[in-house]
């Protein structure tokens, strides 16, 4: 794991974290690495993360997931950003992303194209669907809700009503920590 010099006392005090992530799954995951400890990079685009300039229920989102990070402003659609993003990550321990499928591989940043450089990186890969039938389609935390049942059980009868945050997404953010924690134990 990569070292820092500021003694924090935390767990993941020396652990380096990439995070190509937006709106509240990936972030989450993000968020409770750099609680730990960990020293968390986001990467945001040009003209910054979406998330900053929600409007209405979202207007504390950006605030809320992404605390205790640093953000760097960077264009990995084009070469530059690309080399740079690899260079980046070539000094982390962990990458968080959670693009569309196929995003990632098109930009050369999965982690089959970046696991000869770098071995011992831990990747994870926040996905609304698994791959099959769904695995293309946006999921948007209500409508998982309401796939999954949720909203029936919160609602009163013949009502369903989305649970009041975005639980699967938060959820899929600390599953995706905890994987974080398992592979950083074996290593």
């Amino acid at each position: 794991m990569s070292q820092t010099t500021n003694s924090t006392g935390l767990p993941l005090q020396g652990v380096r974290v990439i995070e190509f992530t937006h709106m509240v799954m990936g972030p989450t995951c993000g968020m409770i690495l750099a609680d730990l400890g960990a020293e968390v990079i986001k990467i945001e685009p040009p003209g910054g993360d979406k998330t900053r300039n929600l409007p209405g229920l979202g207007i504390g989102f950006f605030r809320s997931f992404n605390r205790n990070k640093k953000s760097v402003v960077l264009d990995i659609t084009t070469e530059e950003g690309q080399e740079t993003a690899k260079a980046l990550i070539a000094q982390c321990d962990v990458l968080l992303e959670n693009f569309r499928p196929g995003l990632m591989a098109k930009l050369g940043l999965d982690y089959e194209s970046l696991k000869t450089d770098n071995p011992h990186l831990i990747y994870v890969s926040h996905k609304g669907f698994l791959p099959g039938p769904y695995e293309k389609r946006l999921a948007l935390d209500e409508v998982v809700q309401m796939m999954g049942g949720l909203s029936y059980m919160t609602g009163p009868e013949g009502r369903p009503l989305r649970a009041g945050t975005s639980v699967n997404d938060i959820m899929g953010g600390m599953f995706g920590a905890i994987g974080v924690l398992a592979a950083a134990a074996r290593t």
